[in-house]
């Protein structure tokens, strides 16, 4: 049995809990995402070498977002993260809105990470493409059963998970084509104008979504007042510099062709080492995916037993809310939510754009949501309540970005009030 010290009149914590290595592998999985293995190339094919401007764009964007994420999670570390920040600040409405939008929303992206690893992987290893969905279910799968012991478990398991990531992305594949990387490619520097350059910025966005996952996780801490602004810190700095670092490859060393591919990472490998680079760029597609799952099914599982000990979910599902518990329970619902994703997808051809956007578009709505809440529930003037305020402002363009995919958040909402709604008429016409 853990130990727990006393956090406040009605919540424990554990006493030996995530430290800053795992969390900022956590955060990173979180970060860096299957972005690596798709987005150098495709925002190279948007703006050419002006894409680094990209990157260094939305790394600086991105800072507003996560510190006020950090600052929220250090201050109120709850299971229910950002929906548990909607409750203090707009009522349980809104709270169950943001909470229905991770958890049946953004877990459509579940299935996806899944088939990326496995498509990337069946392509550099010869699997032929019958296999894929097997192998898609067992990359979910496999993360699913380590969450079934604890977040703990989940953690010294992402800090293996991500630091093989950043060894072999960073260190090997960077690495291996530099020596191939020619000054002329950079030149011209704009071929498709400031327009491209958009275009690559909000592709990257995707890349550096990620920040609310740790809210989720954020009573796992031994000591989140300290850990969480630190580890978040880090991984900005680790994240920009990882994107960075390989579009700067990505642009020098394929000049005009690095666009034309869908496998850019096994482009850059095949420079410097052409032997070596399928099993290479094979481990990224797995690491990837493993960890990225690893790491939401974690959050999704807390999310769901917070909802359930809140009354926004069957109670069955409530049990592991509370710090330090595992929610075998509420990760069997996620598993469940899934799997209904996987026939989708699996029924309609394995299209993965549609379940894409609903997982971009929920995730947008959920950080509009979180950063109206931070605004009314942090103190007025202070660093967290500023960055709120300008994270909110790119929210909102984000939003208008994304308004064409808001059908399934918009339905989800919907479902948020009729709750509310069946509750009120419980409780004027059962009740005494």
């Amino acid at each position: 049995m853990p130990q727990y010290e006393r956090v406040t009149a009605t919540t424990t914590r554990p006493v030996r809990g995530l430290g800053l290595l795992q969390g900022v592998a956590l955060y990173l999985a979180s970060v860096l995402g299957t972005g690596l293995l798709v987005l150098p190339g495709l925002a190279a094919r948007a703006a050419g070498p002006a894409s680094l401007v990209s990157v260094a764009a939305v790394t600086l964007l991105a800072i507003p977002l996560a510190s006020t994420f950090a600052i929220l999670a250090a201050r109120y570390p709850d299971a229910g993260g950002v929906a548990s920040y909607v409750r203090r600040a707009l009522g349980d409405t809104a709270a169950r809105a943001a909470g229905y939008w991770f958890l049946f929303g953004v877990s459509a992206g579940g299935p996806v990470v899944a088939m990326l690893g496995a498509q990337y992987t069946a392509a550099v290893l010869g699997i032929a493409r019958a296999a894929v969905p097997a192998l898609a279910l067992a990359f979910f799968i496999a993360p699913l059963g380590v969450n079934m012991f604890g977040v703990r478990v989940a953690g010294w398991l992402q800090l293996v998970l991500t630091g093989l990531l950043l060894v072999v992305v960073v260190v090997v594949v960077v690495a291996l084509a530099a020596p191939a990387v020619e000054i002329d490619s950079f030149t011209p520097f704009l071929p498709y104008g400031w327009g491209g350059v958009g275009t690559a910025v909000v592709m990257f966005v995707w890349a550096f979504a990620g920040w609310e996952v740790g809210t989720h996780i954020s009573g796992e801490f031994a000591h989140p007042r300290r850990v969480i602004p630190i580890a978040t810190a880090i991984t900005l700095v680790l994240s920009g510099a990882a994107y960075l670092a390989l579009q700067i490859v990505t642009v020098g060393a394929l000049g005009e062709q690095a666009g034309e591919g869908d496998v850019v990472l096994l482009d850059l490998a095949a420079r410097g080492a052409p032997g070596a680079a399928p099993a290479m760029i094979g481990a990224v597609a797995a690491i990837v995916a493993v960890g990225v799952l690893n790491v939401y099914l974690g959050a999704f599982g807390k999310l769901g037993a917070s909802l359930a000990a809140a009354g926004d979910l069957p109670a069955w599902f409530a049990r592991g809310a509370r710090s330090g518990e595992v929610p075998r329970r509420a990760l069997l619902l996620t598993a469940s939510v899934a799997s209904a994703y996987f026939l989708v997808l699996f029924l309609t051809g394995m299209d993965l754009q549609p379940f894409i956007l609903v997982h971009t578009a929920s995730m947008v709505a959920i950080y509009a949501l979180g950063m109206v809440a931070a605004i009314r529930i942090l103190d007025r003037g202070t660093l967290g309540w500023w960055t709120a305020i300008v994270a909110a402002v790119l929210c909102a363009g984000l939003l208008l970005l994304a308004a064409s995919a808001l059908l399934v958040a918009a339905l989800l909402a919907a479902a948020a009030v009729l709750v509310t709604v069946a509750r009120r008429i419980r409780k004027r016409f059962f009740t005494k």
